[in-house]
């Protein structure tokens, strides 16, 4: 087994073994469910193996932490904050050794497996200050002697269900801010990452056992759709935050509406930069080359629509062409590498399929377009010129496949863009004051993301990451986020001696 390489030594600093129970359920770790392996992408080899949870494991885990809840939420939001940036610090101890893990276990190349860790630390810090602001509003009352306010509480306990692409920080964007909120949490971490998942979880555990409190606060699972669907099914958890594909997002979001549950959708992207042809060529081929390359084209901000002015797009594709063959592709964790392997080798699969459908569909492969040999799950990166009316042009394709086409003017442009059925993230690259403005308003990019002059992925915590459409209409990280982690009450007091009615009505 790969796990006994010196090069997985590392792994032994973070709290995983051989062999592993995959479920953190009423402070104990514990699993009677199947056992699986991690698979390193790089060369689908066994990493290590995992016992995954079952439904038993889960209601025992479901008890304890509706029973936590109860206590958690009477925490002062302050104290609740001072546990997160425990947290926080207990991940920078630790940054190098889990961001290796990342890298490892998902195939990202390190200094994104790194990357991502630090965005878990930040959202600490983030959630930190936000205990403090959990703000309401006192609302003038038209009634003599009455005062109207909002009171905002928990709702109790949050379930997060994540994928492979960012094992931990999506579950940093729900979680950080859920229990500062005063939430307990419920995740079920991608069957296909479930060492990340262990190792977070032992992290955020650590801490509550530090603090002497109900470890059933955070529960955990490494499992499969079961799992999954029992957390969109239990009336116990009133919000769902889902992240994956817009097709099990609907199920889980249809799943959740029967209870009359809410859900936070963060769902497919299919994502355009807009180039103008007075943009600048040199940030334009850095932007795109990081945003279409970038995780090996698996996150959701990737960029997969390439929008070039017709003055200019012979000069952008050849800049491209050139700087796409001076990818490194290789082992995630070795120096200098920028294209890791794709996560499995069904993603390979996909990518063959895919690039069939595009040739069929009329799209000329400019540069790469083919498998690579290996152990892994290598491709090479893609650009393809293709129409923007080709069906394959709207679905989302997720590897490093960047579909090039031509435009005219501004306005062709921006309804290309909003052309396709996803509305994750979109970037407009120009000097120009105007079209800049018209690309963030009304009338120009519908995405919940509008960039100028910066590539569409790398969004920042401090504003709010979601989009529109297909993408799920969700909301994470910053901004006012927090507001989906709780349930507002608008408060009227009479502290008079009459019961004077609203809208002047008169009832005798």
């Amino acid at each position: 087994m790969s796990f006994a390489k010196p090069e997985y030594e590392f792994l032994k600093e973070i709290g995983i073994g051989s062999r592993n129970l995959g479920c953190y359920v009423n402070g104990a770790w514990k699993a009677s469910g199947p056992t699986v392996s991690s698979v390193n992408p790089a060369n689908n080899e066994t990493i290590a193996e995992v016992v995954e949870g079952s439904i038993e494991d889960y209601e025992e885990g479901m008890k304890a932490c509706n029973s936590a809840a109860k206590l958690w939420m009477q925490v002062p939001a302050p104290k609740r904050g001072d546990i997160v940036r425990q947290i926080g610090d207990a991940l920078r101890e630790k940054l190098q050794y889990f961001g290796r893990l990342v890298s490892l276990e998902m195939g990202k190349i390190l200094p994104e497996g790194i990357g991502e860790v630090q965005e878990i630390i930040d959202m600490c810090d983030f959630a930190v200050g936000l205990s403090r602001q959990l703000n309401g509003a006192v609302i003038p009352s038209e009634r003599p002697n009455h005062a109207m306010l909002e009171m905002w509480n928990p709702l109790g306990i949050v379930g997060v269900i994540t994928a492979f692409n960012f094992p931990c920080a999506v579950l940093g964007w729900n979680a950080c801010i859920a229990l500062v909120c005063g939430n307990c949490v419920v995740w079920k971490g991608a069957p296909t990452t479930p060492l990340v998942t262990i190792a977070l979880t032992k992290i955020i555990t650590g801490v509550l056992e530090k603090n002497n409190l109900p470890r059933a606060i955070f529960t955990a699972f490494c499992a499969g759709a079961e799992i999954g669907q029992a957390i969109a099914k239990d009336t116990r958890i009133p919000l769902v935050s889902f992240t994956g594909s817009s097709k099990v997002g609907l199920s889980v979001q249809q799943t959740v509406n029967q209870r009359f549950g809410k859900c936070l959708l963060e769902l497919s992207g299919n994502n355009a930069i807009i180039v103008m042809d007075d943009a600048d060529i040199e940030l334009v081929v850095r932007a795109v080359v990081f945003a279409a390359v970038g995780t090996a084209g698996q996150r959701c901000t990737t960029c997969r629509r390439l929008l070039l002015h017709e003055s200019i797009y012979q000069k952008v594709v050849e800049r491209l062409v050139d700087a796409y063959k001076q990818v490194k592709i290789g082992d995630p964790l070795e120096k200098g590498t920028l294209l890791g392997p794709l996560h499995t080798p069904t993603s390979r699969e996909n990518f063959e399929r895919g690039l069939e459908k595009i040739k069929s569909e009329g799209g000329k492969i400019l540069t790469g377009g083919s498998v690579i040999p290996s152990a892994g799950n290598f491709v090479q990166p893609t650009i393809v010129d293709i129409s923007s009316s080709a069906n394959v042009v709207k679905e989302e394709l997720f590897g490093p496949v960047l579909y090039v086409m031509k435009f005219k003017t501004f306005e062709d442009a921006v309804e290309i863009n909003n052309s396709v059925p996803q509305g994750l993230s979109s970037s407009i690259f120009t000097k120009k004051p105007e079209y800049i403005f018209k690309w963030i308003g009304p009338l120009g990019s519908d995405c919940g993301i509008v960039n100028a002059n910066i590539p569409t992925n790398g969004a920042e915590i401090g504003g709010a990451f979601g989009g529109e459409k297909a993408t799920g209409g969700g909301r994470e990280a910053g901004s006012d986020s927090w507001k989906q982690y709780m349930r507002r009450s608008t408060c009227t007091i009479n502290y008079g001696s009459e019961i004077p009615l609203a809208q002047g009505i008169n009832f005798g």
